[in-house]
């Protein structure tokens, strides 16, 4: 795959550089401020993007400005966000723009070489790789949403999906069939009112949902 990196911090940013050469990819920009970082997108259109939340010069949101502006110019560019700690607005904020390849990890993750790898790829082949924590903090902050009508059993199955997991990890996560898995799925798709004619994206349409349904955050 090809790859830009956004990433102030010098040391983490030589380090996905190491980490994604050594596991085949191309890394074919790298931004260190949030001034390059749309140029390089725009000038590579990579496979995916790893972007920093707060870049310089202001440490605020930067990266996540970025990321939103350059999927408006390249519509479904996959994009990974790494952030130093939950800050579930910002997530809110990338996933209810819509569309799919989006993920949002703290950058503890990225320590996690197989777990780190394994989102980038899911990343960029189109699907969704959220946090555990992100996920777990979005959920206990909703309030009167979509979510509400779901069992406690769908929203363990809606969480794993939301974390990336294909149905038969989620099965050997939960000790269930895979068949109880799809039933409980079915359910909640149901439930959120997603139509069969849109089997392809349901599953980020789900993530989605209950993302949009978030209150607003100062």
């Amino acid at each position: 795959m090809r790859v830009v990196i956004a990433e102030d911090n010098a040391l983490l940013r030589e380090g996905l550089v190491l980490l994604l050469t050594s596991s085949g990819h191309d890394v074919v920009a790298v931004a260190a401020a949030e001034p390059e970082i749309l140029p390089a997108l725009l000038e590579h259109r990579p496979d995916v993007a790893v972007l920093d939340v707060r870049m310089p010069p202001g440490f605020r949101d930067e990266g996540l400005r970025a990321a939103l502006a350059a999927r408006e110019r390249i519509p479904g560019l996959p994009v990974l966000v790494l952030s130093q700690y939950v800050e579930e607005s910002y997530a809110a904020e990338l996933l209810s723009g819509g569309g799919s390849g989006i993920g949002y990890l703290l950058k503890d993750r990225v320590g996690r070489v197989e777990e780190f790898l394994d989102a980038l790829e899911r990343v960029a082949a189109g699907g969704t790789a959220l946090d555990p924590e992100v996920v777990t903090e979005l959920l206990t902050k909703r309030r009167n949403s979509p979510l509400d009508s779901l069992t406690p059993r769908e929203r363990e199955v809606l969480k794993l999906m939301a974390e990336g997991h294909d149905n038969t990890t989620i099965a050997e996560t939960l000790v269930v069939t895979e068949r109880s898995v799809s039933k409980h799925i079915g359910n909640v798709f149901l439930k959120l009112g997603l139509p069969p004619s849109d089997i392809g994206h349901r599953r980020v349409l789900a993530v989605l949902t209950y993302l949009k349904a978030l209150p607003t955050v100062d």
